[in-house]
């Protein structure tokens, strides 16, 4: 079964981004959601997820403080990007972190999930 997380400080983000996943994979999944990345951090090495949607600009811990803390050790979840900013700082930045397989801009669409799932 694929473990898939999310974590954003909105819930209807979190809400269509799960929708649109559902619609779109093929195999079992189970969601973690989670409305900020401290509590997604603690949480983490025991879920061992496969997928990883991550908002960037949250409360308390940024996206990017999140990637800063991260580091799994005996798994390599494929991390995606989602926000707002269509900064190309942000974009580049995304770039600098081995884990990340792409940055996204919100709202998620169905052509992005197609290509992660298929």
């Amino acid at each position: 079964m694929l473990k898939i997380v999310l974590i954003d400080d909105d819930p209807i983000s979190t809400f269509i981004t799960e929708k649109l996943i559902t619609k779109y994979i093929k195999e079992p999944c189970r969601f973690f959601k989670f409305e900020n990345a401290t509590d997604a951090l603690q949480d983490l090495n025991e879920i061992h997820p496969n997928y990883l949607f991550l908002d960037i600009n949250m409360p308390e811990m940024t996206g990017w403080d999140f990637l800063e803390e991260f580091s799994p050790a005996d798994y390599q979840p494929e991390i995606y990007i989602l926000s707002s900013s269509v900064d190309e700082k942000d974009i580049n930045k995304a770039n600098n972190y081995s884990l990340v397989k792409k940055y996204l801009s919100k709202p998620l669409v169905n052509k992005y999930i197609k290509t992660i799932f298929n």
